[in-house]
């Protein structure tokens, strides 16, 4: 659906998309992480034909950016971060005029309104002013004139900027509830953004793509041993953690402990083994042969943070968040 080849912009001295190049099937969210000045809104402008780029180019819908961008717009529903809205307008005369311009009229064009204010959750509120609406409203309006005339391909830069916790969950539903009927391209710089919406992940830094994959499959590939997590309980109420500790640390293979949560009676750690190692079986053996309850062993499954810093070889970009799910910045 989108095929991406050696696309460049550069402004003067600075290139904001250095040589990038991928591929989106039909159907997929797609999430575009990185910091912010990492060049995913100049890629995003390049893709729906506002940006020309310097070199290389792009087909979306087998359509190429520079020869066809006309058929390339008839095909792309677009969100900026911020919302195109007229605040002076209500909702239904506002998608009506937008339905208008992408060509829609007559039945179709009341069909597709319809659509859309009951597909973004605007149905009843359709005939409320635009300016008097909560951002998270608007932000459902700006999805509905993006999905209004039945595009291919959704583009979405920052859907999820500056919205509260509940309006986060709403607008992360609504996108998911689009997969299929529309190919979606997602930037944030949100790290549950990608893990909780997204199916494919393409990490961009200083213009560059550093990775492409799914999550679990990077995940894979940016641990560089096995990791588990062992929550061990003691069996007569008290428990040393220390000494579950070094009892772990012990184990051949193990190339470090980190403790998660302890207590008086349960503690938990990550173990981290040796590339190419396996401990699993002998952290279980180790736990039940010492006298205490093995309550949980499972895999550990490495943040988008840390494959982010590790993929990229640089400290914690300040604007690179890590959002928990109701939306508080840890």
């Amino acid at each position: 659906m989108i095929t991406v080849n050696g696309l460049t912009k550069r402004y003067a001295h600075t290139t904001a998309v250095d040589q990038i190049s991928f591929e989106v099937q039909r159907g997929q969210i797609v999430g575009f992480l990185g910091p912010n000045g990492a060049g995913k809104t100049t890629t995003m402008r390049m893709l729906t034909c506002f940006l020309t780029p310097t070199s290389g180019t792009a087909t979306v819908a087998g359509f190429d950016i520079l020869e066809q961008p006309l058929e390339v717009k008839k095909r792309i529903g677009y969100l900026p971060e911020t919302p195109p809205v007229y605040p002076e307008m209500r909702i239904a005369e506002y998608l009506t005029f937008v339905g208008q311009l992408k060509g829609l009229s007559g039945s179709d064009l009341r069909t597709r309104v319809d659509y859309a204010c009951e597909r973004c959750a605007v149905a009843d509120v359709r005939n409320k002013i635009i300016g008097k609406l909560s951002k998270g409203y608007r932000q459902r309006v700006g999805l509905a004139q993006a999905i209004i005339h039945n595009p291919d391909v959704l583009i979405l830069d920052e859907p999820t900027a500056g919205l509260d916790p509940k309006q986060i969950n709403e607008t992360r539903d609504l996108i998911k509830s689009l997969a299929g009927d529309h190919t979606i391209i997602l930037s944030t710089h949100i790290l549950p953004e990608v893990s909780q919406t997204c199916e494919k992940v393409i990490i961009i830094n200083k213009g560059k793509i550093v990775a492409t994959d799914s999550v679990s499959n990077l995940q894979q590939r940016a641990s560089s041993g096995e990791s588990v997590l062992v929550e061990v309980a003691g069996r007569n109420g008290s428990l040393d953690p220390a000494a579950v500790q070094r009892k772990l640390e012990q184990i051949a293979g193990v190339s470090r402990v980190i403790a998660k949560a302890d207590g008086q009676k349960r503690v938990i750690f990550e173990v981290e083994a040796a590339k190419d190692r396996g401990v699993r079986g002998d952290v279980a053996r180790a736990v039940v042969e010492s006298g205490w309850d093995l309550n949980e062993l499972r895999p550990a499954a490495m943040s988008l943070e840390e494959i982010f810093l590790q993929l990229t070889g640089s400290e914690a970009p300040a604007e690179l968040e890590v959002v928990a799910a109701g939306g508080a910045k840890q």
